[in-house]
């Protein structure tokens, strides 16, 4: 097994061939004390916004706070509600909770692994003002429904879209639909930092300025604080790399796409299921996931043969002792809990080529041949 595959991300090939520009750039830029809301700054940002066709953009020191401040400039009380799903990462519900709103969970689709829009509807209450959905591993969650859903119940459409950098539904890029996007730049994703880093998108100017202050100590000029904001500001080395990166990212996508579209072709005939993929979406596959009853122990028997097979979210959300508050129980929200067991990781980098895909197909079906009936006999 090539030592690449143990490589999750493989940082060299996320800068391209020649960084002798960028290492220069950030030179310069540690010498000369330009740190924090620099030039750079409002370049990556009106770059990014550019890119996914957005009128603002505003850095944040990471994807969590990102929702965290979007919530918190939209002005939510305590007794107000965002509905999202049970199968996302902690940091979606955690920023609900830490702007101070009450998560309400739905239950999510079987074959998109994202959240089930028919579940909405009966979620919804007088006191929802926000809907959050999350575009999981990198595909889009259908957003023409949820827009019209949430449009005829006066809820705003806040979009997680920390999985899903230049993901797109009939060419409009996610992010770009609700009133704000929310994004990562965490190292793992298909735009990656070089640590943690974050952004906020919106078309409307006045929330715009709202986030502005409030990842800023809540302050509108110097000295003067109209709010209790965040100290939340991207990072001007960060913002600099995120700038030299983005030119690549669509490239990278596509790259990620042809990866997949092997993996789905070299396990077609084994018994594992892949995130369905939808007409007119482009799915980014920032993580390449597929669902099996024996996970546990085909994950065990890859690892074991050094393929950097992993599990995401084991423990859904609605079981995390974090959120015990919340009063949620097991059985509450049956297909999440289901894909809490089966699904898992497949290594994907734009830089992966046919060759260890079809090493890690090969891997994949010796555990079908020669451990699938001992594990089938295990239970």
């Amino acid at each position: 097994m090539s030592d690449q595959l143990s490589q999750r991300y493989n940082y060299p090939a996320q800068f391209g061939e020649n960084t002798e520009q960028l290492m220069l750039q950030i030179k310069a830029m540690l010498l000369e004390g330009k740190y924090i809301l620099t030039s750079e700054v409002q370049r990556f940002e009106q770059t990014f916004a550019d890119y996914i066709g957005c009128s603002f953009a505003r850095g944040t020191n990471s994807g969590t706070d990102a929702i965290t401040i979007a919530l918190l400039a939209l002005g939510l009380k305590s007794d107000d509600e965002v509905i999202t799903q049970a199968n996302t990462f902690h940091a979606t519900v955690s920023a609900i909770q830490m702007a101070g709103a009450k998560p309400v969970l739905v239950d999510v689709d079987e074959q998109s692994f994202l959240m089930d829009v028919r579940q909405v509807p009966s979620a919804i209450t007088p006191r929802t003002r926000v809907i959050m959905p999350v575009h999981l591993f990198g595909k889009p969650t259908p957003m023409v429904d949820l827009m019209a859903l949430a449009g005829a119940h006066h809820a705003a459409i806040v979009e997680d879209a920390a999985q899903a950098h230049g993901a797109t539904i009939h060419s409009k890029h996610v992010g770009g639909f609700g009133v704000a996007g929310c994004f990562s730049f965490h190292p793992s994703k298909n735009l990656a930092a070089a640590g943690d880093a974050g952004a906020i998108v919106t078309n409307d100017s006045e929330l715009a300025l709202r986030i502005e202050y409030l990842r800023a100590l809540g302050q509108i000029e110097q000295g003067v604080h109209v709010a209790v904001g965040l100290n939340s500001k991207l990072d001007a080395i960060q913002a600099q790399i995120l700038s030299w990166k983005i030119a690549y990212l669509d490239a990278w996508n596509r790259a990620r796409a042809q990866v997949a579209s092997w993996y789905r072709e070299a396990l077609s005939k084994l018994p594992v299921v892949f995130q369905r993929t939808d007409d007119g979406e482009q799915h980014v596959y920032h993580l390449l996931q597929i669902r099996t009853q024996y996970r546990d122990r085909l994950v065990s028997y890859l690892q074991s043969r050094g393929v950097d097979a992993v599990i995401r979210y084991p423990v859904p959300i609605h079981l995390q002792p974090a959120f015990a508050k919340w009063g949620w129980r097991r059985g509450q929200f049956p297909v999440a809990e289901r894909l809490a067991t089966e699904l898992m990781c497949l290594p994907i980098r734009p830089d992966m080529r046919r060759a260890e895909v079809e090493a890690v197909a090969l891997c994949v079906a010796n555990f079908f041949a020669h451990a699938y009936a001992a594990a089938r006999r295990a239970g």
